[in-house]
């Protein structure tokens, strides 16, 4: 008990709350008088004698938030009730039984004990995630499990051993994706609290892992990204709109002046500015990337010509009104929580939000239009309607489709990307805020003709 104690007062160090040895002492003494049974009344000892400020409280909330959360593994639906015994004795590991069975309880219990036998809560900087990673799948048993998997793969002729493989990959998948969000959260706490490595690392950490204490600060980088991006255009733009030299103009004037071209004349171009046309995702697994991408494209918006913002769950609703009347921080909150706003939260439904966009937008999809869908495509096993990515694809400027998910789940389960990726001109994975620099900076640089 102790050693949770000491670890959860190095996080909050490493936040910026300040304690004393004799806070420490007393912070122990009151977790062991209170015990972990109940979360909220050792929540309240320890705040009592750890948070000495509102400041230092929102910081505490925060960390005991991350430091005591458990909800870093995702169970398959698909997870089998029943092996065959053959196959049964062949998943000759902890891990891999653990895998086949998507045991979320039993895989978050192999990923603490594995963190706490590497010293994860020593990691300190960004370039240690990976090795952290590393030593933690060696320890689980990765190699293991990789061996399981080459067994029941070279078992050709055998139907339920090629099923267990299957299954046995998907659980991998997993694991390695929870592994790496459970470094990501520990980093997170024990990271040096320096706003160098915070900005660093919150450019590159999975926009779906960032806790909302941090929503200020990633506003703060995404300002600071938009001034780079704009300083970085601004002389390609000024270079272009004042386009090449006219030397007929320019030498009909120097006769004037005894044949010294004193007055330039240059050939303008006029600058194009994309029209966009962004379809998001808002349900809960994409939010906060759409977040963070509108509050990202908004700020480049004079860079850019009309902005019609889509958004979808269960059907489709135009939410630009709300984007155009309200502060960009308003208007996010009102998207998500208007009960006007007319959409139906329920599963995710590509079917019927691609055939309204059909009905009634697609008359608007120009060659000048690019057309922006920020979702992962998984389509809940509905009709994908692939054919009216198609008719978009081929009437507008650019289709990008950005997706939240690693490529190693697209196709994977009800994802429907793989059918979506031949009408896309441009597909990127985008979970990070580098991610969105380099595909807004990407959009603005397509506006403009050289």
């Amino acid at each position: 008990m102790e050693d949770v104690v000491v670890n959860f007062i190095a996080a909050l160090r490493n936040a910026g709350v300040r304690i004393s040895i004799s806070e420490s002492l007393d912070a122990v003494r009151a977790a062991l008088l209170v015990g972990f049974s109940e979360r909220q009344a050792i929540k309240d000892s320890l705040a009592a004698t750890l948070a000495k400020s509102v400041g230092e409280k929102e910081k505490f909330d925060a960390c005991f938030d991350r430091y005591f959360s458990c909800d870093f593994f995702n169970a398959s639906e698909n997870a089998p009730r029943r092996i065959d015994p053959e196959i049964r004795s062949m998943i000759d590991s902890d891990i891999a039984s653990l895998a086949i069975y998507s045991d979320a309880a039993g895989i978050a219990a192999l990923i603490r004990d594995a963190a706490q036998a590497s010293d994860l809560s020593s990691i300190r900087y960004s370039t240690q995630r990976n090795i952290y990673s590393a030593r933690m799948l060696e320890i689980m048993g990765m190699p293991q499990l990789d061996n399981t998997f080459g067994r029941l793969k070279s078992m050709q002729d055998s139907g339920a051993a090629q099923a267990a493989a299957v299954q046995l990959a998907e659980g991998k998948i997993r694991i390695l994706e929870a592994v790496r969000n459970y470094v990501e959260r520990e980093y997170q706490l024990y990271a040096k609290s320096s706003d160098d490595l915070m900005e660093s690392y919150l450019r590159t950490t999975r926009l779906t892992n960032i806790e909302q204490y941090y929503f200020g600060k990633m506003h703060e980088i995404i300002q600071k990204l938009v001034k780079q991006l704009e300083d970085r255009y601004s002389r390609r733009v000024k270079a272009a709109k004042r386009g090449k030299l006219d030397y007929k103009k320019t030498m009909r004037k120097g006769v004037c002046y005894g044949g010294f071209m004193f007055e330039p004349f240059w050939k303008k171009k006029k600058m194009d500015r994309p029209d966009v046309i962004a379809i998001c995702d808002i349900s809960r697994s994409v939010s906060r990337v759409v977040r963070f991408f509108l509050m990202f494209l908004y700020s480049m918006q004079k860079r850019i010509g009309r902005i019609r913002i889509l958004a979808f769950c269960s059907n489709l609703a135009d939410v630009t009104d709300i984007f155009e009347k309200y502060p960009i921080e308003e208007a996010l909150s009102r998207m998500q929580d208007d009960p006007n706003i007319p959409i139906i939260r329920g599963r995710t439904d590509y079917d019927r939000t691609l055939t309204e966009f059909k009905e009634h937008y697609l008359s608007l999809v120009t060659k000048n239009t690019t057309v922006l869908i920020l979702g992962d495509a998984r389509n809940n096993y509905y009709n994908s309607r692939a054919d009216i990515l198609k008719m978009i694809s081929e009437r507008c400027k650019r289709l990008i489709w950005l997706n939240p998910e690693t490529p190693s789940f697209w196709g994977t389960g009800d994802s429907e990307m793989k059918t979506y990726k031949p009408y896309c001109h441009v597909l990127k994975e985008c979970n990070t805020l580098t991610h969105l620099e380099r595909v807004v900076g990407s959009l603005v640089r397509g506006g403009a003709r050289h």
